[in-house]
């Protein structure tokens, strides 16, 4: 276990995955801990949560597991609470939230568009609201939200309201990040490109009829380096940006998409 973020105390917002494997937020978790990080796994499913504590304790880690429905903003302050009461402090706050439903302007529902903002973007908005406090009377915090190629790219499938719920991420994740650069909060976003995690395989194995293989192979080959990313990509590109070594860096979208951007297509 390396020291990069030795006893620093990483509040995580989705820190569960929706399958066996190593989505984004639960891979982010695990890599703080790895360095030297005591970990809040927090998710909307309490035994994904655990599985990550589970995990993350397995190597040595520190960590607890908590369960939080994001887009409510007392269940956000019962976490932050537990979090201050249990570690006194809040250096990290990682927000790994987020899903799509299908649908242009005119085939999305009302419904549906609002469960997407506020899944994805509100959520950012409550826990930032919530987080902040805490990390202004320290003097310093970083924020790491994650948003998706697809606030910058057309990705070809229809989803109206993901490309407009992570645009609107990566602008407010700006916004916070000069409103609070003289406070010693940093605030950045990564952008992931095409991820092989379990997401993945639960939201797009119905576009190819089931067959995996294919959807990967499909999805690979899109991308300059020819291979999707894993969540590992993301979880340590988090750990750079919450370090000391990014002390320097705030208000940016890193793009972690094997150079898909560099194309300007999906």
């Amino acid at each position: 276990m390396a020291d990069r973020l030795k006893d620093r105390i990483a509040l995580v917002f989705g820190a569960g995955s929706v399958g066996e494997g190593w989505g984004n937020g639960k891979a982010a978790a695990a890599a703080y801990a790895r360095e030297g990080a005591k970990v809040v796994c927090v998710d909307l499913n309490a035994d994904a949560a655990e599985a990550t504590r589970a995990i993350i304790e397995g190597e040595g880690g520190e960590a607890i597991a908590l369960s939080a429905d994001v887009t409510d903003a007392a269940s956000i302050k019962a976490a932050v609470d537990k979090t201050v009461e249990t570690y006194g402090r809040i250096d990290i706050l990682h927000n790994n939230v987020g899903m799509n439903i299908a649908g242009s302007v005119v085939q999305a529902t009302e419904e549906d568009w609002r469960k997407v903002m506020d899944v994805n973007l509100t959520s950012i908005f409550l826990t930032c609201k919530a987080v902040i406090p805490v990390m202004e009377a320290q003097g310093k915090g970083a924020i790491i939200n994650i948003s998706s190629m697809a606030a910058v790219l057309y990705t070809g499938y229809p989803y109206a309201s993901y490309y407009a719920s992570k645009a609107a991420v990566n602008h407010l994740t700006r916004s916070i990040a000069m409103d609070y650069a003289t406070k010693g909060i940093r605030a950045n976003t990564i952008m992931p490109g095409l991820m092989d995690t379990p997401h993945i395989y639960k939201q797009m194995a119905g576009y190819y009829e089931g067959d995996l293989d294919r959807m990967r192979d499909d999805r690979a080959s899109k991308v300059p380096m020819r291979r999707q990313g894993s969540g590992w990509d993301i979880g340590w590109a988090a750990v750079f940006l919450a370090s000391d070594e990014a002390g320097f860096i705030t208000g940016v979208e890193l793009p972690v998409d094997g150079g898909q951007h560099c194309m300007g297509k999906a």
